[in-house]
């Protein structure tokens, strides 16, 4: 099978690697769809992301829509749509039942954070556990399902807030996770919600998706004292800064972009005099259920996407993800046509 690998910064391709066999309680995936995301963006362009390096070569990618290729169960007939929760989870912790994610010894599609590292999607073909997969509704295209793992770490961050229904919102940061973070505050009845953003390519796809008003960093001023939720969805050390001074007084703060692993300066000193919650979160349990059922209820998420590649064009693919001015969702179609 042809794989989009990863060698070391800058050195991405196509190798030739062996077609992976299903074990027990596995099934074998034919991929569709993979997204390019921020931790791919990484690997590829400094070959690190966050305190993770490359050590091997990485298959990248962990958002995906796929159909059954073979299942030796026979639960799933060959050519069923699917995506993928991306996690095998570790040891059980007491008192982290509900949450899974954060079980040490665990694993990640298309990550170095375990050595060997655990490849990813963007093969044509992939095994995983049975336990793993989510079958798609009828009526929701597969190249949309590539969006369910995003959109799950979006809408675990709204669950440690207690949800956005009757919540003034701010999103700080309008690239692909901080759309689908808006669409789902939208979608749980904010009533009102802006969008906030350094660029200006991003704000117009946050105003399409029901963003009611957008603030471009540097230019405009953002509001302050006014969310109850702020949702950080940058990474940036001045984004968090202007989340505690967005926030109103006992409102929550949550940080859905992956901050920098480095001192870096923030403000806090207002998060006492308000009284702030601020929430880390961390990829998602099992929310991907229900983003896969979001997904299909609305279509207009489809919007998120905005460029589709062919895996001989990955070099551009990862350069057009890294411009958020241009791109929303970038994706690569590994086996468009095998999903119908």
């Amino acid at each position: 099978m042809h794989a989009v690998v990863i060698k070391a910064a800058t050195d991405i391709g196509l190798t030739e690697l062996a077609d992976p066999t299903p074990g027990p309680d596995q099934v074998l995936l034919r991929i569709a769809y993979v997204g390019i995301c921020g931790s791919d963006l990484n690997y590829w362009s400094r070959g690190a992301t966050g305190e993770y390096s490359l050590r091997e070569p990485l298959i990248p990618g962990h958002e995906l829509s796929a159909v059954v290729e073979a299942d030796p169960s026979g639960r799933l007939a060959p050519g069923t749509a699917v995506t993928v929760h991306p996690a095998r989870f570790g040891r059980p912790v007491e008192g982290l039942d509900d949450a899974p994610h954060l079980w040490p010894g665990g694993s990640y599609l298309g990550s170095a954070a375990t050595w060997p590292h655990t490849q990813g999607a963007m093969a044509e073909l992939l095994v995983v556990e049975s336990s793993m997969v989510r079958v798609l509704p009828d009526g929701l295209p597969v190249k949309r399902g590539a969006l369910a793992e995003p959109l799950a770490v979006a809408l675990h961050g709204l669950a440690l807030a207690g949800g956005a229904a009757g919540k003034s919102v701010l999103i700080s940061g309008s690239g692909p996770i901080g759309l689908l973070a808006l669409a789902a505050a939208a979608a749980q009845g904010a009533t009102r919600l802006v969008a906030s953003d350094v660029l200006p390519g991003p704000l117009d796809r946050a105003r399409s998706l029901g963003a009611g008003q957008v603030l471009q960093v540097g230019i405009d001023d953002i509001p302050s004292g006014e969310f109850d939720l702020v949702l950080e969805c940058s990474g940036a050390a001045a984004g968090v800064t202007a989340a505690v001074l967005a926030a109103k007084r006992r409102g929550t703060i949550v940080q859905l972009g992956m901050l920098a692993n480095e001192p870096r300066p923030i403000n806090l000193a207002p998060m006492l005099a308000k009284e702030l919650t601020l929430v880390g979160t961390f990829r998602f349990a099992d929310e991907i259920d229900a983003a896969v059922e979001m997904l299909a209820a609305h279509p207009e998420l489809e919007q998120v996407i905005t460029h589709t590649f062919a895996p001989t064009e990955v070099d551009e693919a990862f350069a057009v993800a890294r411009d958020g001015n241009h791109s929303g969702k970038v994706l690569v179609a590994i086996n468009p046509g095998s999903a119908g």
